[in-house]
């Protein structure tokens, strides 16, 4: 866990179930300064990749590059980090894992809507049946950080971000300090 005054939030999940539309609302409704990075577009904008493999249309990442470049943002506290997977996060960054998840059908329809190769929909829509997001976090963070929640309308999305703006309110007074 992190030492600052301000919480480390990672949101994660399958491609399509909400992450950055989840994280960009509690950057906006919450209490405290909160800034949401969006790690995939920190990994292109930085050249943060090793190659791009045109078949899948996504990024190699350098891990090591990507992990040097958020350690001194998310010293700091005060982040939401928005990426499809959580794993290659050190244990002491996040002081809460959320992982979205949705239908596996209504993801499926997502995916096309962003013309996702057929390929690349039917490897995600697997992870999510799979449950592969939600085995990495629950396998690399301690179980009373990692929340799963619902991501597959508007009132789930309302619902979880005013649950995640309580959390940073808790968070903030468990620790001492105003809200």
């Amino acid at each position: 866990m992190t030492t600052a005054q301000l919480p480390v939030i990672v949101i994660t999940g399958t491609p399509g179930t909400g992450k950055s539309t989840h994280a960009q609302l509690l950057a906006n409704e919450s209490p405290i300064p909160l800034r949401h990075i969006n790690v995939g577009h920190v990994v292109k904008e930085k050249g943060l990749y090793e190659d791009y493999d045109e078949e899948w249309q996504s990024y190699t990442v350098d891990e090591d590059k990507l992990l040097d470049e958020l350690e001194p943002i998310v010293a700091q506290g005060g982040v939401i980090l928005d990426w499809h997977t959580c794993e290659i996060f050190p244990e002491r960054w996040p002081d809460l894992v959320v992982v979205l998840q949705c239908e596996h059908s209504q993801l499926w329809d997502r995916l096309e809507k962003r013309s996702y190769p057929l390929k690349k929909i039917q490897e995600n829509n697997e992870a999510e049946i799979m449950q592969v997001v939600l085995e990495e976090a629950r396998a690399s963070y301690p179980a009373e950080i990692v929340v799963v929640l619902k991501s597959e309308s508007t009132e789930d999305l309302e619902a979880n971000v005013t649950r995640l703006v309580e959390w940073v309110k808790s968070w903030r007074q468990e620790r001492g300090f105003e809200s």
